[in-house]
């Protein structure tokens, strides 16, 4: 079997099996809506949040990366997650509280405004499942 046929990388790290096909599925939701949500926004009306908008393209990138590191597999994608995943939490945590000391800083909101509200805070549960899950990946 080659290694996509397996779902392993070239380290044979298995990153999209049982629940990491479930991360798998959900970063994928997250990056059509985040990526279509800014690209709108971006396109029409930039000039009324800039910060906002662009911001939530960087997290539809970020969850894009993160999508692919888990469908590559491989104890190399298995870090570069893990690394991703902290830094989307650290995003998270940072803009979610960003915008509930000083609201008036984002007209609009962003995909981790209050911690992911607006998506159902998947946007700061998925981070801190990723993590966990990445790192039971490790030792498998």
């Amino acid at each position: 079997m080659t290694e996509k046929e397996t779902g392993r990388g070239p380290g044979g790290t298995r990153l999209i099996g049982g629940p990491g096909l479930l991360l798998v599925w959900l970063y994928g939701v997250m990056v059509v809506g985040a990526v279509s949500r800014s690209a709108y926004q971006i396109a029409t009306e930039f000039d009324r949040a800039p910060l906002a908008y662009s911001l939530s393209a960087i997290a539809g990138v970020v969850y894009g990366f993160i999508t692919y590191t888990l469908v590559r597999g491989g104890e190399t994608a298995r870090r570069a997650a893990l690394v991703c995943c902290a830094a989307e939490l650290v995003g998270v945590l940072t803009i979610g509280t960003w915008t509930l000391v000083d609201p008036s800083a984002f007209p609009d909101a962003t995909v981790w405004s209050d911690y992911g509200m607006g998506y159902l805070f998947i946007p700061v549960l998925l981070p801190l499942t990723a993590l966990y899950w990445l790192r039971r990946a490790r030792t498998a």
